[in-house]
């Protein structure tokens, strides 16, 4: 796997390729798909981000808004007073990559300030193109999600990919975002109707790279891993490392997860193997 370098704000940086980075989810709502009102006051949610810098986070993605399917919506002031202060306080401990998952270019500009070092977009910048401005003024890393959310999705699913990210794409370049401080997200469970389209995605998750960018995997405890093994969202650990490793072996670098521990060790397991694949073979071997 190509190594390459991905550029973030505050002078930061993180190697991706020759290791999978885990982007630990802190989603500070009450209302999130499987860990809503967990970690909503600041308290409870900066002791779930150490956990998960414990547990081998390398990254922690902060969330004020709830983006399952029919999740009511709120205002970017109540998004901003429920995320910047978890954000300040993760910046102060100086351990740890932050990212803020949000689609409003105000909020992205605030918790860049606040101390976050990537901008997690799920609209993909179609939704409020600003944000990729504060991207480019702020030099921050900038993830570009695929979502077939209020659209007529392509029937190929990957045909659909590419035209939705190459828009996504020209709006970033367009707005002055490098492309070393890109990296593209597919978006599971966003508008993939059916479990079929998700394992599809995943099936055909290599022919991503043609866009050329670092992919990160977003399986993390969706509904068609559900379907998969019958699991309710809060016991599809299992069936999420599992993704994540089949995700690893087709290239992904970065994968978002709920449950860090058990991604981490599985993904070491797929990075040990993809190690000894690239490794010059021992001669002696070969007598």
């Amino acid at each position: 796997m190509t190594a390459r370098q991905w550029q973030l704000a505050h002078g930061r940086l993180i190697d991706l390729g020759g290791k999978a980075v885990v982007v630990g989810i802190l989603n500070v709502t009450p209302d999130s798909f499987s860990d809503g009102g967990l970690f909503h006051a600041p308290e409870t949610a900066l002791a779930q981000a150490r956990r998960m810098i414990g547990e081998g986070a390398d990254i922690i993605d902060v969330g004020g808004e709830s983006t399952r399917p029919g999740a009511a919506a709120i205002s970017a002031g109540e998004e901003q007073d429920r995320i910047l202060p978890v954000i300040e306080a993760l910046a102060g401990l100086g351990e740890v990559l932050i990212s803020v998952d949000t689609y409003r270019a105000e909020t992205a500009r605030l918790a860049v300030a606040a101390g976050a070092h990537i901008v997690n977009d799920v609209w993909g910048l179609q939704r409020e193109p600003g944000i990729a401005s504060v991207a480019a003024q702020t030099g921050a890393g900038l993830i570009v999600m695929h979502t077939g959310r209020d659209r007529e999705k392509l029937p190929d699913v990957i045909a659909d990919q590419f035209a939705f990210l190459e828009r996504s794409l020209d709006i970033a370049r367009r707005s002055g975002v490098a492309d070393d401080h890109i990296v593209l997200d597919p978006g599971f469970g966003f508008a993939k109707e059916t479990a079929d389209e998700n394992l599809d995605l995943m099936a055909r998750f290599s022919e991503l790279h043609a866009l050329g960018f670092p992919l990160m995997a977003g399986t993390s405890r969706k509904r068609f891993i559900g379907t998969v093994t019958g699991r309710d969202a809060a016991d599809r650990a299992a069936g999420t490392a599992a993704t994540s490793v089949i995700l690893r072996l087709k290239g992904a670098h970065l994968f978002r997860v709920h449950d860090v521990a058990i991604n981490v060790d599985a993904l070491a397991v797929a990075d040990a193997m993809l190690a000894r694949q690239t490794a010059k073979p021992d001669p002696r071997s070969e007598r």
